[in-house]
């Protein structure tokens, strides 16, 4: 048989000298092994997306399946780089193999002997096309657009590898974690103070106040609580779950709220929350109308949850309204999606809403006001343009005005009981019993 010098045709031609093709077994299994590993790097590149494209919803809608698999999603995202290092290594193991598995059943094929630029072009061609697109493009596409079901999928696979690869995922792991320490170090702290002052230096003449206070507003969002900005208990407007629906329908009309607490005995029981469009379809039934099937279930946060937190669940469960609780579980106030978004746009009036500020205080001059004693230390910083944590320095659990009093001084104050701080005096023009009312700021502008 003479030299060929084509090497396409070149294909099983050569022949052992009992007439069959030699290396046909050889070559059958390497291409299922091939097409194997093809798989394995499929599902190795999608799960990467897949885990790391869940959200905080989707993490919690896993966990309430409670079965194995997602168990082992939660556990391996509890530790988050070793589970990254272990897809990287993975992956990159399987596709070294196909590499050197697709240069092994080429050489089968074909004899590129007297074409090795041609032999080269081909292989790193056509194995770089076949591992994006069936190796990371289509299962990487495919987990983006269905993260959960991948997820869950191919959870069983993952952890069996990712404890394979446990010890070398957390080398790498750990020299990740010294290379980002390194990098950290060479960042800086800034302080809101900071960041106030850098906003008032390149925000120019054409920003407006307006447009000031609300990149401030967005600097200190991630780390106020809900306690201040709620609305406090004394000051919430709800009715009883035994009322009779004619006194609901004067109670309604009486407040123009469209969102009502339910409570059952005291503000500290409540059942729910009350829609007042609910109500709607129901206007004209009479006084012995069940209106209670139509309260809907409350809400409840804690004092100390982040209100950036408490405005993505207000998002993912569709509502605005919470109910505010203490470390005992007694209701604190309410807090309300409004609330929220006046932090960082300001006030928001609407058709019901009166144009005057929500703070209750009087200007005497310009160094000299007076205050209801509930008006929140939030707002008064506001009122008076200062920073909200001027009073870091003073311990104690307070949220208002007559709070903060109440620490400086250590008792119960009597009327015109005086107390000052730094360069705010303060004091007590009226009480009523032992809930003080009204009390008097004066600044000292020499300070």
């Amino acid at each position: 048989m003479g030299q060929i010098d084509d090497p396409f045709p070149a294909l099983f031609i050569l022949l052992d000298a009992s007439g069959h093709f030699s290396g046909s077994i050889s070559l059958i299994t390497s291409l299922m092994t091939l097409a194997v590993l093809l798989f394995l790097s499929a599902l190795i590149s999608g799960s990467e997306t897949s885990f790391f494209s869940l959200s905080s919803i989707q993490l919690e809608e896993i966990d309430l399946l409670d079965n194995v698999k997602s168990h082992r999603i939660i556990e391996l995202l509890k530790k988050p780089k070793q589970l990254l290092a272990t897809i990287l290594i993975a992956n990159n193991f399987i596709n070294v193999a196909i590499v050197i598995l697709s240069a092994f059943i080429t050489g089968i094929i074909f004899d590129f002997s007297q074409y090795p630029v041609l032999g080269f072009v081909i292989e790193v061609g056509v194995v770089t096309f076949v591992l994006l697109l069936l190796g990371e493009i289509t299962p990487k596409v495919y987990a983006s657009q269905y993260n959960v079901k991948f997820a869950l999928q191919v959870s069983s696979y993952i952890y069996f590898i990712h404890r394979i690869l446990k010890p070398m995922s957390k080398v790498l792991a750990f020299s990740t974690a010294i290379v980002d320490k390194r990098i950290t170090k060479k960042g800086h702290d800034i302080s809101k103070s900071e960041l106030d002052e850098a906003i008032e230096i390149t925000a120019g003449e054409k920003s407006t106040e307006e447009e000031k206070n609300m990149l401030k507003g967005i600097v200190k969002f991630a780390d106020m609580e809900t306690s201040e900005i709620m609305k406090a208990r004394v000051d919430v407007m709800a009715i009883e779950y035994d009322a009779p629906f004619n006194d609901i329908m004067d109670y309604v009309i009486q407040t123009g709220f469209s969102r009502i607490p339910v409570y059952e005995e005291s503000l500290d029981k409540v059942k729910g929350i009350l829609y007042i469009k609910d109500l709607l379809p129901y206007l004209n039934e009479g006084t012995q109308f069940e209106w209670n099937h139509l309260v809907r279930p409350a809400f409840f946060v804690p004092e100390n949850k982040r209100i950036n937190e408490l405005l993505q669940e207000f998002r993912a469960k569709k509502i605005h309204l919470a109910i505010v609780v203490d470390e005992y579980g007694g209701t604190s106030g309410i807090v309300t999606l409004e609330d929220i978004l006046e932090e960082i746009v300001g006030e928001i009036n609407d058709e019901f809403d009166e144009f005057e500020p929500d703070v209750d205080f009087e200007k005497v001059d310009d160094y000299t006001y007076i205050f209801s004693a509930k008006t929140s230390l939030n707002d008064f910083c506001k009122v008076l343009k200062i920073e909200d944590d001027i009073f870091e320095d003073v311990e104690g659990d307070y949220d208002s005005l007559a709070g903060l009093l109440l620490e400086l001084h250590g008792n119960i104050p009597k009327k015109g009981t005086k107390v000052s701080h730094n360069k705010y005096h303060f004091e007590v023009l009226s009480l009523d019993y032992k809930r003080i009312k009204k009390i008097k700021v004066v600044i000292d502008h020499e300070k």
